[in-house]
C-alpha cells in the first residue's frame, strides 16, 4: 500500500497556479557507450515536463537510486516554479551533505525545473538568465596520439574544420597516461612495469608543444590537461617549461586534496591554471575563485548541483577577474550540454567551453542536441533547452557500468603506488 504524503513535503506557501509536480524519474542511456542520466519531471499539465542532467557516469546506479527512492517524493505535489526551495530542500533532507552523487541527483531536478520554467515562459533559459552577451560559445576540442606526430595530425584536422583552441595529448608510457592511446611500458626492471613516470612526464611533453608550435598556424590556441598528477614544485617545474609555447590554459596540475596550495602554484606559473573538474560543491568552486588559485574555473556543474549553483559561480568569477570553461565531455549529457552554454552566452565570465562531438546514435536518443559548427556552439531558441529525449531510442542503448574502475586500478607508478587517475 503506498505510503501517503508526509504534511511536511506539502507546498509551503500559495502558488501563482495549480501546476504541479506530478511524477519524477531518472532515464539511463549510453548511446555513446558512456552512461548518461538524465532526470524528467512531469508536471499536472499536460505535455509539459523537463530534463535534466545527473550524469555521474562511474556511479550512476547510485544516482538514478537517490533519485527515483529519496528524493522523488520530495517533489511529487510541489509548484514546479520553486526551483530554490526545491533545490535547497533535496540537499538538506539528507543532513549530510555534498558529494558527487547527492549533487548529481539534485542538478538532474534543478535542471529539468529550470526546462519547465522556459517553456511556461515560451523562453530558451538563456534568457532567463538574462539573456545573451555573446552570439555563441567558442569551443576547444581533444586532439591525441601515440606519438607527437600522430597528435599533430588529428590536431590539424580539426584546425582545417574551423576549430582555433585545441587541447594535445600525447601516449606516455605504461597504462596510466591519460587523454591518449595506452602505450607499451617502458619499465620492464620496474616493480610495476606499466607503470607511470612523472619525471618522464615532465621531460617529455614540452616536446609535443615545441613541435605543435613548428607544425600548427601560430594563431592556435593550445590547451593541455595534467590529470591532477603533479605536486606543487612539478606543477611550477612544467608550467615554465611551457612558458615558450603560450598555451591558453594548463589543466588540473594539482590533485583536490593539494588545492590550498593553487594560488602559490598560480603565482609562479607563467601559464594560466585551469582547475575545477573535481569539485563536488559549491563550496569548493567558491574557493577556487574566491582565493586566487585559479585562471579559469573548470566545474562540471551537475557535480556541484546543476545550473543554480553554476550561476553562482560565474557571476563570482566575473567579480574576481576569474574566466569559466566548463567541463563538458562525453560524460556530459546533451541536457547539460546545453546548460552549459545557456551559461557560457549569458555570462561576461565565459572564457571557453570544452566541446564534444555526439554520434549519431545520441542524436537520436536526444533530439535537438547542440552541433558545433566551424569550433562555435550556440545554444537552442525553442523554450527551455531545445532538448528532447526518445525514450524508445533511449531503451535501444542499455548502460552498462563504467569501465573507470578499471582502469584506475592500474594508474600507478612504476614502485607499484597508485596515481590520481
Amino acid at each position: 500500500m503506498p505510503q501517503e504524503t508526509p504534511a511536511t513535503f506539502a507546498q509551503p506557501w500559495p502558488a501563482r497556479d495549480d501546476i504541479r509536480i506530478r511524477a519524477v524519474q531518472t532515464i539511463v542511456t549510453a548511446p555513446q557507450g558512456i552512461p548518461l542520466v538524465v532526470v524528467k519531471i512531469d508536471t499536472t499539465q499536460p505535455g509539459l515536463y523537463g530534463l535534466g542532467c545527473a550524469t555521474f557516469t562511474q556511479r550512476w546506479k547510485a544516482v538514478q537510486t537517490f533519485v527515483d527512492e529519496h528524493l522523488s517524493r520530495l517533489l511529487i505535489g510541489r509548484y514546479p516554479g520553486d526551483i530554490g526551495d526545491l533545490t535547497r530542500l533535496a540537499a538538506y533532507s539528507g543532513y549530510w551533505r555534498g558529494g558527487p552523487v547527492t549533487n548529481n541527483a539534485i542538478s538532474g531536478i534543478d535542471q529539468a525545473l529550470w526546462d519547465i520554467a522556459g517553456k511556461r515562459a515560451g523562453m530558451p533559459v538563456y534568457e532567463l538568465l538574462g539573456g545573451k552577451v555573446r552570439a555563441a560559445a567558442d569551443t576547444y576540442i581533444h586532439a591525441s596520439g601515440i606519438s607527437i606526430e600522430e597528435c599533430l595530425d588529428q590536431a590539424k584536422s580539426f584546425v582545417a574544420r574551423g576549430w582555433r583552441h585545441v587541447r594535445l595529448q600525447v601516449s606516455t608510457p605504461g597504462g596510466g597516461g591519460y587523454g591518449a592511446p595506452r602505450l607499451a611500458t617502458l619499465y620492464p626492471d620496474a616493480p610495476y612495469h606499466n607503470g607511470w613516470s612523472a619525471r618522464d612526464y615532465l621531460r617529455t611533453t614540452p616536446d609535443l608543444f615545441a613541435a605543435a608550435r613548428e607544425s600548427l598556424p601560430d594563431n592556435i590556441e593550445l590547451l593541455h590537461d595534467v590529470h591532477s598528477r603533479l605536486t606543487p614544485k612539478e606543477a611550477v617545474l612544467l608550467a615554465r617549461s611551457l612558458e615558450p609555447y603560450r598555451l591558453f590554459f594548463l589543466e588540473d596540475v594539482l590533485a583536490p586534496e593539494l588545492w590550498d596550495r593553487l594560488p602559490e602554484v598560480r603565482a609562479a606559473s607563467p601559464v594560466p591554471l585551469a582547475v575545477g573538474e573535481l569539485t563536488t560543491s559549491l563550496g569548493d568552486a567558491v574557493r577556487l575563485v574566491r582565493d586566487g588559485g585559479v585562471d579559469f574555473i573548470r566545474s562540471h556543474i551537475s557535480d556541484i548541483g546543476g545550473l543554480t549553483p553554476a550561476r553562482k559561480v560565474a557571476d563570482l568569477a566575473e567579480l574576481c577577474g576569474v574566466r569559466t570553461a566548463w567541463h563538458g565531455p562525453g560524460d556530459t549529457s546533451p541536457i547539460g550540454a546545453a546548460a552549459n552554454v545557456a551559461l557560457d552566452v549569458s555570462s561576461a565570465a565565459f572564457g571557453i567551453q570544452e566541446g564534444h562531438i555526439y554520434n549519431d546514435a545520441t542524436h537520436e536518443v536526444f533530439p535537438g542536441t547542440l552541433r558545433i559548427e566551424d569550433g562555435w556552439l550556440t545554444p537552442n531558441d525553442a523554450p527551455g533547452w531545445g532538448i528532447d529525449i526518445d525514450l524508445q531510442a533511449a531503451a535501444n542503448y542499455p548502460a552498462e557500468l563504467s569501465g573507470h574502475d578499471e582502469w584506475a586500478a592500474g594508474v600507478r607508478r612504476i614502485d607499484g603506488a597508485l596515481e590520481a587517475p
